[in-house]
């Protein structure tokens, strides 16, 4: 199974971003999504964000992922 990550773009130079999570940061591409900006929370899949997600939605996700990884 693959996952999408939501992230915060933090920087945004042209098509790359850079955009972080519990203190992760990671590049991702902004190919496909010309509208996403500072601040907005993106879903990224093996380097490629794919889909600008709503805060809420975001951390609804990241609370879940969290709480599965420490169950794992």
């Amino acid at each position: 199974m693959c996952l999408a990550i939501p992230m915060r773009i933090i920087e945004i130079d042209g098509f790359r971003a850079v955009a972080e999570v519990d203190g992760v940061r990671r590049e991702a591409r902004l190919d496909l999504l010309a509208e996403a900006a500072v601040g907005d929370y993106i879903l990224v899949h093996a380097g490629l964000a794919i889909a600008v997600v709503d805060p809420e939605a975001a951390e609804e996700t990241l609370t879940v992922l969290r709480q599965l990884t420490y169950e794992i």
